[in-house]
């Protein structure tokens, strides 16, 4: 990447879409955080967004994480899931743009190989151009090849891991639906406990005890998404979690701020 290294925002899925309804987008969130990206005036930031509504219905109708049944209607899942991402990832950069954030989406599906699962071959030729100009990258959950599966599904809780290893990142930012961790869903408990700090060891006996999501999710829930930030949190990464939903929480997360969420070291 560039001299800087690099912060990577994650926005979750469930943040930007109503996660009841198939591809219902949330656009004066997704709209709010542009305005909040754009304050924040980053040289050397990587967005990735989750699927939410749009992904996961058609990832798993298709059952396209197990991989490749040799069930043809699978391969038109596989384009049907890919092509949905690209639509929110659509809605997402039309804001950035309106926001005269100099973003370029970058699909998974065209540079990442998997073998299993998990990432095997990542070819970051754009990226490296990409942070030499000091572009924004966007990146999202998506469908990809895998070298045994035939295909997969790439989360972008996996990318957030990948990337931050892989560049060294500064921090990792994560914003939900949800003002951090909470001992249970706060959604459905109003007296559910938060939690403001966590160490890798709290985190690691938290993460089995975290609940799935609400609606259709492929990729595990905040289970899934925790234990996948665990490597890079044993990489000495911060993370913050924090609502993406609550207006200027992401901004004061990305400007080292005090923000209401979970901070992991």
């Amino acid at each position: 990447m560039n001299n800087e290294r690099p912060i990577i925002l994650k926005i979750g899925g469930s943040a930007i879409t109503n996660k009841a309804e198939e591809a219902t987008p949330r656009t004066e969130i997704i709209n709010q955080l542009a305005e909040e990206i754009k304050r924040a005036d980053l040289d050397n930031l990587i967005v990735i967004h989750g699927g939410g509504s749009f992904g996961h219905p058609s990832a798993a109708k298709y059952s396209i994480k197990e991989g490749y049944k040799e069930d043809p209607t699978q391969k038109f899942g596989f384009a049907e899931t890919h092509h949905i991402m690209t639509v929110l990832n659509g809605l997402v950069m039309d804001s950035l743009i309106l926001h005269e954030i100099p973003a370029i989406s970058v699909a998974p599906s065209t540079c990442f190989i998997t073998e299993n699962g998990k990432v095997k071959f990542f070819d970051d030729t754009t990226m490296k151009a990409m942070a030499k100009l000091i572009f924004t990258p966007v990146m999202y959950g998506d469908v990809v090849f895998d070298e045994k599966l035939g295909f997969t599904v790439l989360s972008g809780d996996q990318l957030v891991t990948y990337l931050a290893l892989k560049y060294k990142a500064k921090k990792i930012v994560v914003g939900v639906d949800t003002d951090g961790l909470f001992e249970s869903d706060p959604k459905t408990n109003p007296e559910a406990k938060p939690f403001k700090k966590l160490n890798l060891k709290e985190l690691k006996e938290l993460q089995p005890k975290l609940g799935k999501a609400q609606g259709t999710d492929v990729t595990g829930g905040m289970a899934g998404k925790i234990a996948e930030l665990i490597p890079a949190v044993e990489a000495g990464i911060h993370v913050t979690i924090t609502g993406a939903t609550k207006r200027l929480s992401i901004y004061r997360a990305l400007t080292d701020q005090s923000v209401l969420g979970t901070e992991i070291e």
